[in-house]
């Protein structure tokens, strides 16, 4: 059984997401403020955190920061959870420490979806470090195929959020030249990881056949 932490200053909130994780067939912890979370993880290690950005007085991001900041905890999978819609600078600033980006309200069936996604990516990318590493390849590159591997995957999917959320602005209000500026660069930044992935896949692909 999974235990993961869920961190939201509002009781309301984590008593429907302690619900739906029980349902799930997943062990829930609470914390209801970013320093609360930090003081759980001294004592205890979740298998995934579901964090909330809009709490006071500190926020999710600083919270992230603290939890990615530590050695002992920055290898604990973080899901951030808000009604708030992402902007393209905390896709660029925070995106390579988290897992995912869940907006609210959600329903039981997509957290569950995202939640085995992160685990499933998790072992997959383990399985596959395991194998290089018998296999004797070098360690620098199994250390940047595993940050490309989760990095390319969740950045396609902030990017698809950047894009949904701001071609519906778009439509109101008209889109800033700024933030188009700032997801092409995002999407050209994917692009040239997705190519590195490629190459280091076949590295691997090489040394596997031999």
């Amino acid at each position: 059984m999974y235990t993961i932490l869920i961190v939201d200053d509002s009781p309301m909130i984590v008593d429907v997401f302690v619900t739906i994780l029980e349902r799930g067939g997943y062990k829930p912890l609470t914390a209801f403020s970013g320093g609360e979370c930090l003081e759980v993880l001294k004592s205890t290690t979740p298998d995934l955190i579901l964090l909330d950005i809009m709490m006071e007085p500190m926020d999710g991001w600083e919270t992230l920061e603290g939890i990615k900041g530590n050695p002992e905890t920055r290898n604990i999978p973080v899901l951030m959870l808000t009604a708030k819609p992402l902007t393209p600078e905390e896709a660029s600033q925070y995106g390579i420490y988290i897992e995912d980006y869940i907006l609210k309200p959600t329903t039981h069936h997509q957290l569950y979806e995202a939640i085995e996604r992160v685990l499933a990516r998790r072992h997959s990318i383990a399985a596959e470090i395991e194998r290089a590493r018998e296999a004797g390849v070098d360690h620098a590159i199994i250390d940047e195929y595993e940050r490309l591997s989760k990095n390319v995957d969740i950045n396609k999917r902030l990017l698809k959020i950047l894009e949904t959320t701001y071609n519906i602005k778009d439509a109101r209000a008209g889109m800033g030249e700024n933030i188009m500026r700032a997801i092409k660069s995002m999407a050209m930044s994917i692009n040239l990881q997705e190519e590195r992935l490629n190459q280091i896949k076949s590295q691997f692909s090489e040394v596997f056949e031999t």
